[in-house]
């Protein structure tokens, strides 16, 4: 794995997106255990891309204008959906996130699963990103993508558990000021409303 590979993975992961914005929303709604699993839930929403990437479904998606649309739009609704949950949410958000129902974790994790599931231009990424760092000789090609997909999932729990756990440490300071919290759920509802407009746009 050269340094072009790390630097490139690493601009791609940290740059803010939905899977990023949704582990910092769990982790000041529901402390350091929640934005973990959110990055953990987003992580494993990589896997089928990687997987797709690996067999060659992705090119079949980038070939497809039909299959893109779905899933674009099937992206697009599921954001719609968690800025309407995001900004009709008046739950309280002083209990601790410890004496959250297993339930609700679960829920956490589906949902950063779908997040990251519900993006067609990351099957596409997978699909034009990888292969550049794969040797052309040899019949080693699939196990180095395994690796280099395995890699890329490291880089973003490490990143998106960062994002989280900096939302848990400033949980304290935003629950002191009540109006903040409302202010906080907008934010987050008008940045999935701005993130599925960007989705929305996005060409084949």
């Amino acid at each position: 794995m050269t340094w072009a590979f790390w630097l490139t993975t690493l601009i791609v992961v940290a740059t803010p997106g939905t899977g990023a914005v949704y582990t910092i929303s769990a982790g000041l709604a529901r402390g350091t255990r929640a934005g973990l699993i959110a990055a953990f839930g987003c992580t494993l929403g990589v896997v089928p891309h990687m997987v797709a990437a690996i067999t060659g479904l992705a090119a079949i998606l980038n070939s497809s204008a039909v299959a893109f649309a779905a899933l674009k739009w099937a992206g697009v609704a599921y954001l719609l959906y968690l800025a309407w949950t995001t900004f009709r949410d008046h739950s309280d958000l002083t209990q601790d996130s410890a004496g959250a129902t297993p339930e609700s974790f679960w829920t956490v994790i589906r949902t950063a699963i779908l997040i990251n599931l519900l993006n067609p231009k990351l099957t596409i990424f997978f699909f034009a990103f990888l292969p550049q760092f794969v040797p052309t000789t040899g019949g080693e090609a699939t196990l180095s993508m395994i690796w280099l997909s395995l890699a890329f999932m490291a880089v973003t729990f490490v990143v998106f558990a960062g994002y989280g756990l900096f939302a848990a440490t400033m949980r304290e300071q935003v629950l002191q000021r009540p109006p903040a919290v409302a202010w906080l759920r907008r934010t987050f509802a008008a940045t999935y409303v701005l993130l599925a407009g960007r989705l929305a746009l996005q060409e084949h």
